[in-house]
């Protein structure tokens, strides 16, 4: 019996494909990088066909590498970066614009118009969303702006619009499946998470045709077929990036939370199937389940988190590696009073600001590249923080602990300093790859690889609990040093 699960997890700098066995062991890892495009100050963009030609040839390569046949993958799971809009002409497959990605901001001006609009309120009541450049539905408005006769061809279904996990699975079925999963649409800001429907009113507001949107399907379940070597394989599973990596920690139960710490960090919060409306800045987003019944999170996200790191490595040349930054923030013992906003493309959770621009401050004549590396570092738990107490505010429930997952979870100073910073003993999993664990999860339980939720609790194991070591009094002035300094680069580039 075919008994491999295949996860590919398209993430924002990197096509990732992981196999697993049924014991969630991983047994080989095959990724590779693709370009990121920046055609202009606040813009970021991806070619969507290197997308896809990069995360198809980094699975059909570990096939290779592993002698693995095909007949031996029970089914593949998909995880995906979010948000991220990719427009396509049906009938030749191509694109019609780059992939605008999560992370650019050229739409904020839409954002603002819908705002001035009176559409604020609709938009948190029906999506459980913020208004924000960080979703689909202005990107999409955006391209159909902007591409002359898109939105005619889109109108008679000749464009289709998909984020990452869409494309991907219409890829890979030879465009038999246009759909995507409860938990990608609910990022588009313009899906009602309580109708489990497509929003007319901001469909109208944004003058997006319904005909080029996927339909909506459970996030675990088959999708469709992709043929590989003559052999059919299910598709079986489909996740965005965070919510896969909620369920891939196993936080099941409403309270359970995790948080991601990778290009961006993002914390998710388990609320069961009642949504829970944020006073505090966060948003409300569907969960993935194991079955049709619907679950909801709360999320806050920062977005740039590890980003940092890489922008430290690649233009400022401080370091030839990433993991570089652990060792040379223990080099100094304390931040010598420099803190670094990295509000690059604006400030998430909980402060919304899309016109927030990184800062650096506190330097002095003595500040040296480590007082910088390990104030990037202190950055990344700051934010989480303002997530977590957001959180807490919220639901009046005091996280015990919280786990950790994400590339940059690896780093053991900036785990330890995010539980002396938080007060609380930070928990990270053996397997780090909740991600990919996430989408195998959902892809297994459809196919019948794993029986239900009991047993794949009984796989997920810990490795490291980091327990707080820190002054309480120490944590309150380095965090009011931390909130000054956020202050300084809020609204900054809303008059330039």
């Amino acid at each position: 019996m075919a008994s491999y699960i295949l996860a590919l997890d398209q993430g924002t700098t990197s096509s990732r494909v992981l196999l697993f066995d049924e014991e969630q062991n991983i047994l080989a890892v095959n990724q590779r990088e693709f370009s990121q495009i920046y055609p202009h100050e606040g813009w970021v963009e991806h070619d969507a066909m290197e997308i896809w030609s990069s995360q198809y040839g980094v699975m059909v390569e570990l096939l290779a590498q592993t002698g693995i046949s095909p007949k031996e993958i029970a089914a593949i799971g998909i995880t995906n970066q979010r948000e991220t809009t990719i427009l396509w002409d049906k009938s030749t497959g191509r694109p019609i614009y780059n992939a605008i990605v999560w992370q650019c901001r050229r739409t904020a001006p839409l954002v603002d118009r819908l705002v001035a609009d009176g559409m604020e309120e609709h938009i948190r009541q029906a999506t459980g969303l913020l208004p924000d450049a960080y979703f689909s539905g202005t990107k999409i408005k955006w391209i159909l702006d902007h591409v002359e006769g898109a939105r005619d061809k889109a109108k008679r279904g000749e464009i289709l619009f998909g984020t990452v996990d869409t494309w991907l699975l219409w890829k890979l079925t030879n465009g038999k499946v246009h759909a995507t999963d409860y938990t990608n649409a609910s990022r588009t800001m313009l899906y009602d998470i309580h109708k489990l429907d497509w929003d007319d009113e901001l469909l109208e507001a944004l003058d997006i045709p319904r005909a080029m949107l996927p339909e909506v399907r459970p996030s675990c379940g088959i999708f469709g077929y992709t043929e590989l070597q003559g052999v059919q394989i299910p598709i079986a599973g489909i996740a965005g990036d965070q919510q896969a990596a909620l369920f891939g920690q196993t936080c099941f139960a409403p309270g359970d939370a995790k948080n991601t710490y990778g290009t961006g960090c993002f914390l998710l919060m388990n609320t069961g199937e009642t949504p829970f409306a944020s006073k505090n800045g966060l948003l409300t987003t569907i969960a993935a389940s194991p079955d049709s019944r619907v679950r909801y999170a709360l999320e806050g996200s920062v977005f740039v988190g590890g980003a940092v790191i890489q922008w430290l490595r690649d233009e400022l040349r401080f370091f030839p590696d990433s993991r570089d930054a652990e060792y040379y923030a223990q080099k100094v013992k304390d931040n010598g009073g420099v803190y670094l906003v990295p509000a690059f493309t604006g400030l998430g959770a909980p402060y919304w600001d899309m016109y927030a621009r990184g800062c650096l401050v506190g330097i002095t004549r003595g500040t040296k590249r480590e007082h910088i590396v390990r104030a990037a570092q202190e950055s990344i738990a700051y934010g989480v923080w303002d997530l977590v107490h957001a959180m807490e505010a919220d639901t009046g429930l005091p996280l015990s602990s919280l786990k950790a997952d994400g590339g940059a979870s690896r780093d053991h100073f900036l785990m330890q300093f995010q539980a002396d910073i938080l007060n609380k003993p930070v928990r990270r999993p053996a397997i780090r790859e909740t991600t990919g664990l996430g989408a195998a999860y959902l892809a297994g339980l459809a196919v019948g690889v794993w029986k239900d939720l009991r047993e794949i609790e009984g796989l997920w194991k810990c490795d490291t609990v980091f327990t707080p070591n820190m002054d309480p009094a120490e944590a309150e002035h380095l965090l009011k040093g931390w909130h000054r300094a956020v202050g300084r680069s809020l609204g900054w580039a809303k008059d330039l």
